[in-house]
């Protein structure tokens, strides 16, 4: 049995989306991969502060710790939590 044309069952017409999927679509299409890369910055971030922490243990222990080992780890702490930071969702909705 054939479709009559204007019947509106025909399996090939467009539906209209979603409106949230389709805010959803374009907020990926404005900012590809931001989930893979904030989860990236999060490890990182996480990596510093862990390794700050083992410095920090370290020295309270008394052992030596190098000026230029700490400068990095505070560094990378600051450049990795300003990524995470700027790359956060900015939306007011």
């Amino acid at each position: 049995m054939a479709q009559r044309p204007g019947s509106g069952s025909d399996p090939g017409a467009a539906k209209p989306l979603d409106p949230e999927l389709r805010r959803r679509l374009l907020l990926e299409a404005r900012t590809p991969w931001r989930s893979l890369r904030r989860g990236l910055w999060f490890a990182l971030v996480a990596s510093a502060g862990l390794g700050l922490a083992t410095m920090a243990m370290r020295a309270s222990a008394g052992g030596e710790l190098a000026s230029s080992d700490l400068l990095i780890q505070v560094s990378a702490l600051a450049i990795f939590g300003s990524l995470l930071w700027f790359d956060r969702n900015r939306d007011s909705g």
